[in-house]
C-alpha cells in the first residue's frame, strides 16, 4: 500500500492567522481509503522552500497532498515550487482559463491578468477543473509517486478531493482494503494507570493501540488495517474486548459518547433528575448540563460562596432524587476538589487533587465530577 504525505501552504497557517481544518479532513480520507499517513508539513509562502519540502516528500512517499498556494497573486507559490520540485517548466492550458474566465462571467464579473496565472500548471500534470471555484487543481506525476495540489478553501479541497482525487488514487494504486478506529473514553484514573493496565497491548501492529490523554479522561485508540470492513470491524472487535477486560468500570462509552450522554441514558432508565451545585468552576459543570441529551433530566446551579465543611447539597429538596455538589478551591500550587453525591442509594464525599496547569483545571473537575455521578448511578441494577 502506498504511503501518504499532507503538506498545507500558507504563511497564515503559520503566524496563527487561521485553523487548519484541511489536514484533518485529508487525514480521515486517506485513513478510510486504507492509505497510511506518516507525516504532515506546514510551510510558508516560500517558493524555495516549498520545492524543497516537497523533493523529501517525494523521497519517501508515494502519495504527496498539498492545499493552499494555488491563487492568483505572487504570494501564491505552489504552482512554480512543485514545477520547480519535478525539475519541469509551466505550461499554459487554454480549457483551465476558459474555465475560469466563465466562472467569473457567472457572476457577472471580469477576471483579471493575475488570474490568468492559474490556468499555468507544472509540464505534464493533469488538470483537474475546480466547478465550484477559480483555482484550478492539478496532479504532478513521476514514475512512482505523485503530487496532488489542492485549493486551500476547505469547500473547494473537500469537493475536489471526494469528486476528483480519490477515483484517481483507486485506478493509480490499486487501492483496496479499509482503516478502521474504535475509540473508548475513560476517566476517573489517569494515564499512566491505563498504560499499566494494557502496555503489552500498545505494542501490537495491527490492529494497533494508542493512548491520547485529556484533563480527567483518557481515550483509547483502536486502529486495524484490512481487507474488508467485516475483517477490520471483527480485529477491532477482538481488540476491544481485551482492553474492557482489563479496564473495568474506567472505560464510560467509545467514539461519539461523552459523559453527558452516558449520564443521561443512566438517568432516563431510572427516572430520576439530577440537581448539581457547583462553587468555583466558573459555570463548568452548568454549561455541560445544557447539553440537549441531559435538558430534561437535569438543572444546575452556580453558587459563589461555600462555608469550608459545610454540606455542597441541599438536606431535602423536591427538585430531584440526584444531588451533586462540587467546590474547586486552589492550595497554593495545586487544586482541591470537594465533592458530594446524594441519591436514594446514598451519600457519597471525597476530594480530589489536582496539580496540572491551572488553564485546564476547569475541565479536569467538570470530567472529574461527572465521572463520579457516572460511577455513583452505575451501582444501581
Amino acid at each position: 500500500m502506498p504511503v501518504a504525505e499532507i503538506v498545507t501552504i500558507g504563511t497564515e497557517l503559520l503566524l496563527g492567522e487561521i485553523l487548519d481544518t484541511n489536514t484533518r479532513f485529508l487525514a480521515r480520507e486517506l485513513r478510510n481509503l486504507g492509505v497510511d499517513l506518516y507525516r504532515t508539513t506546514t510551510v510558508g509562502d516560500n517558493e524555495e522552500r516549498i520545492a524543497g519540502v516537497l523533493k523529501e516528500a517525494l523521497g519517501r512517499s508515494q502519495i504527496v497532498l498539498t492545499t493552499g498556494g494555488l491563487g492568483p497573486t505572487v504570494d501564491d507559490p505552489t504552482r512554480q515550487a512543485v514545477a520547480r520540485a519535478l525539475g519541469v517548466k509551466l505550461e499554459f492550458h487554454p480549457e483551465l482559463w476558459q474555465q475560469i474566465q466563465e466562472r467569473f462571467q457567472r457572476y457577472g464579473r471580469q477576471p483579471s491578468e493575475n488570474n490568468r496565472r492559474q490556468a499555468f500548471i507544472p509540464q505534464g500534470a493533469i488538470p483537474i477543473p475546480n466547478p465550484v471555484g477559480t483555482a484550478p487543481a492539478f496532479i504532478g506525476e513521476t514514475s512512482e509517486a505523485c503530487i496532488i495540489c489542492l485549493p486551500g478553501v476547505p469547500r473547494e479541497m473537500e469537493y475536489l478531493f471526494q469528486h476528483a482525487v480519490v477515483p484517481y488514487l483507486k485506478e493509480r494504486f490499486h487501492l483496496h482494503g479499509v482503516i478502521q478506529v474504535r475509540v473508548l473514553h475513560t476517566a476517573g484514573v489517569g494515564e499512566s494507570q491505563i498504560d499499566e493496565w494494557i502496555g503489552d497491548l500498545e505494542t501490537s501492529s495491527n490492529p494497533t493501540v494508542g493512548l491520547l490523554a485529556h484533563p480527567g479522561q483518557c481515550d483509547i485508540r483502536i486502529t486495524a488495517k484490512a481487507e474488508t470492513p467485516e475483517n477490520a470491524a471483527s480485529m477491532i472487535a477482538d481488540m476491544e474486548a481485551l482492553v474492557r477486560q482489563r479496564c473495568g468500570e474506567a472505560i464510560f462509552g467509545a467514539d461519539a459518547d461523552t459523559l453527558e450522554t452516558v449520564i443521561a441514558g443512566q438517568l432516563s432508565r431510572l427516572g430520576w433528575k439530577l440537581l448539581v451545585v457547583e462553587v468555583g468552576l466558573e459555570g463548568e459543570l452548568c454549561a455541560r448540563l445544557r447539553h440537549p441529551s441531559l435538558a430534561d433530566v437535569s438543572t444546575c446551579r452556580a453558587e459563589t460562596i461555600a462555608e469550608e465543611g459545610s454540606p455542597l447539597v441541599p438536606e431535602k429538596t423536591d427538585e430531584a432524587q440526584v444531588f451533586l455538589g462540587v467546590c474547586l478551591s486552589r492550595d497554593f500550587d495545586s487544586f482541591s476538589l470537594r465533592w458530594e453525591i446524594v441519591s436514594p442509594q446514598g451519600r457519597q464525599t471525597g476530594l480530589r487533587k489536582f496539580g496540572g496547569a491551572p488553564a485546564l483545571v476547569k475541565t479536569w473537575a467538570g470530567n472529574t465530577a461527572l465521572d463520579l455521578v457516572r460511577r455513583h448511578l452505575s451501582q444501581k441494577g
